[in-house]
């Protein structure tokens, strides 16, 4: 099993906390206008937001979070490893390609599909180690995590189907996926601590 470096923590750990700032920061400029249980994410870092500045900047740390992590999760396999970092590099191009103040933006949902695959399908890419290794990279939570987040994604199409409770689908959703390296970190560090 490959050696994993204690900032991975850092990296994986402050990954939902600054999406969660970005958000909540956000929000809070756009005042009672906006309503966090209907509207997503990309409304607070849409052209023109109030809070605009706030949510892309959330989004560039939880980028540069997620490529750290990628980078220096080395106990998981390539695979998971370069869907995560391409999970980053989704909310990197977010940034540039933030959600037009009305109406939809068909570049801005293409990347935000992509970047939620990659990062819903990146637990069962990086498993690696079979039973013996980081509970974390095991198959049985990998596809747990996978399917979780999955079934978040499909939440989130129908409330947005609907007009219903989609920022909190998205949230949800998010959260978990903003949540998970972390997970996988600290499995692998306890596992390694474990082995020594």
């Amino acid at each position: 099993m490959r050696f994993v470096p204690r900032w991975v923590l850092l990296s994986s750990g402050c990954a939902p906390v600054l999406l969660i700032a970005g958000w909540a920061g956000a929000a809070r400029f756009e005042g009672s206008s906006y309503d966090p249980v209907t509207q997503t994410i990309s409304t607070l870092g849409s052209y023109g937001a109030a809070g605009f500045w706030v949510m892309t900047a959330g989004f560039l740390a939880l980028g540069v979070c997620h490529l750290l992590t990628a980078w220096g999760l080395r106990a998981a396999a390539t695979a998971g490893r370069v869907a995560l970092g391409g999970g980053g590099l989704a909310a990197l191009v977010l940034v540039a390609l933030p959600a037009p103040s009305s109406g939809g933006s068909l570049r801005h949902g293409a990347v935000v599909v992509v970047g939620f695959t990659l990062l819903a399908v990146w637990p069962v890419l990086a498993v690696n180690g079979g039973p013996a290794g980081p509970w974390a990279l095991r198959l049985a939570p990998s596809i747990a995590a996978t399917s979780l987040m999955a079934a978040g994604g499909v939440w989130f199409l129908i409330e947005m189907r609907r007009h219903g409770d989609a920022g909190v689908a998205e949230r949800v959703v998010t959260s978990f996926q903003s949540v998970w390296p972390f997970v996988v970190a600290a499995s692998c560090l306890r596992h390694a601590r474990q082995q020594s």
